[in-house]
């Protein structure tokens, strides 16, 4: 239960919730590398001056979480940040 609450509470302060929501997630159609690339250092510019990025990083590491933007990281970074954890 007060895992429940402390998660929705950093999410609550996310910056990501609102209308730049979909540059965090890829669209359902797809996209091209450039499109990829510009959604997703949209995605961590918001991060960068997010007040909750770190829990939010921590959570998706915790989830192995496999899409989206996650704590200012993307779906690669957070696996190289999983596989140097356990070195």
């Amino acid at each position: 239960m007060a895992t429940s609450m402390i998660e929705q509470t950093w999410q609550r302060d996310a910056d990501c919730r609102g209308a730049q929501r979909e540059y965090f997630f890829p669209p359902a159609a797809g996209e091209r590398r450039d499109q990829r690339e510009r959604r997703e250092q949209r995605a961590k510019a918001v991060c960068a001056e997010c007040p909750v990025r770190a829990p939010c990083l921590d959570y998706a590491l915790a989830r192995n979480e496999t899409h989206g933007i996650w704590g200012g990281r993307t779906e690669l970074e957070r696996q190289r940040l999983a596989a140097a954890a356990t070195r």
